[in-house]
């Protein structure tokens, strides 16, 4: 299957950027004390990162599980990043990615293949860091921390592969909106659609990524400031919000 992305914003400008964040933050609160859905039109009109997580772990009543991810550089066809969820006894909170690369960029192009799922456990390729072991947390493998080099920002082209399989429901026009910030000015949202994935299907997707431009000073600043650069991932079935996944940035390794 053939999936198409596209670039809906890139870098903003600040302007009423403090008015339209307190909007923001109070209409997302009444949102989630009233339980009332989350809408693809909704995330695409966020301005800053969520405060908090738009739906519950519980919502993603497909199952859906991400097991692998790599990213490319297009040009070379090196090989910058590569993860695989560890086995299921390892809970993980937070994840400590390092190598370089990660999620950006502009349109794409997908190539999404399904296989039905067999019974190998995913192992862990990278560097990731596992805390509070003993504690369940509710939102533990929703949120990645990634580590770069500067020289990642100077890539024009990537491309994203993940890997995902699905429970005993098919999915739906399942689509991913990922909206990328640098503090709380928003730098590039992208918008791909999955499309049909059967059940108890392992499915493997490379999303293109084109860089936007970003001036010389911003990159700066994105350097000279880690965990800084943050990103809100939602996923949709049927304009239904079943996951929201977080993560930050820093391109600073090496430095």
């Amino acid at each position: 299957m053939s999936v198409v992305g596209k670039i809906s914003s890139t870098i903003s400008e600040n302007g009423n950027q403090s008015t339209n964040q307190q909007q923001q933050e109070s209409e997302e609160q009444q949102r989630i004390n009233n339980e009332e859905a989350i809408s693809p039109d909704y995330v695409l009109s966020l301005r800053k990162i969520t405060d908090d997580y738009l739906c519950l772990p519980e919502h993603n009543i497909y199952d859906i599980d991400f097991t692998r991810f790599k990213i490319r550089d297009l040009e070379t066809g090196a090989v910058l990043f590569e993860i695989l969820k560890p086995p299921p006894a390892v809970s993980d909170t937070t994840t400590v990615a390092n190598n370089d690369s990660s999620d950006t960029t502009n349109t794409g192009t997908n190539n999404c293949d399904s296989e039905t799922v067999g019974g190998e456990q995913p192992q862990q390729q990278t560097q990731a860091e596992d805390s509070n072991f003993d504690q369940p947390e509710p939102n533990a493998g929703r949120y990645v921390r990634y580590q770069f080099t500067p020289a990642f920002l100077k890539l024009k082209s990537v491309g994203a592969t993940v890997e995902f399989t699905v429970g005993s429901k098919s999915v739906k026009n399942f689509r991913m909106i990922e909206k990328h910030f640098f503090r709380d000015s928003l730098l590039k949202t992208f918008d791909f659609e999955f499309g049909y994935c059967i059940p108890h299907s392992k499915n493997t997707c490379e999303h293109i990524y084109e860089f936007p431009t970003i001036p010389p000073d911003l990159i700066n600043e994105m350097i000279a400031n880690p965990f800084e650069t943050r990103s809100d991932s939602f996923y949709f079935v049927e304009d239904k919000l079943v996951m929201h996944n977080k993560a930050d940035y820093a391109y600073n390794g090496g430095l």
